[in-house]
């Protein structure tokens, strides 16, 4: 029953922005935190950024902090993802996920979307 769709991926040239978002249903908002991850060919998928659904308390990766925005909109069970001065080194496939424990690591979370893709490049 819970599902996740992210969106708002694409091409954008270094330096620009986009804002990802991910609507949750079903029952993801039963869960704790949602988080974005990124993933590519060469490399696990790695944390982005998290947020709490009951306090928006939020953590970023160092490698997006200062950059970045997550945030959520509880009435219509939606995480955004702002990213803000974008790198080459961002693109990957984003991912959104849900979970119970408000952490790091993509093996806590429960739940996945099928991911956005971003794609930093001239």
């Amino acid at each position: 029953q819970v599902q996740l769709v992210e969106s708002g991926g694409g091409l954008v040239q270094p330096g620009g922005s986009l804002r990802l978002s991910c609507v949750a249903s079903g029952r993801a908002r039963d869960t704790y935190v949602m988080g974005w991850f990124r993933q590519t060919p060469e490399k696990e998928r790695e944390f982005v950024a998290r947020i709490t659904w009951n306090s928006g308390a939020s953590t970023y990766a160092d490698a997006v902090k200062g950059r970045s925005t997550v945030s959520r909109d509880n009435a219509k069970n939606t995480v955004y993802l702002q990213l803000n001065s974008l790198k080459p080194e961002d693109t990957a496939v984003y991912f959104c996920g849900s979970g119970r424990y408000d952490v790091s690591v993509a093996g806590a979370y429960s739940y996945w979307g099928q991911g956005t893709q971003v794609t930093v490049s001239s």
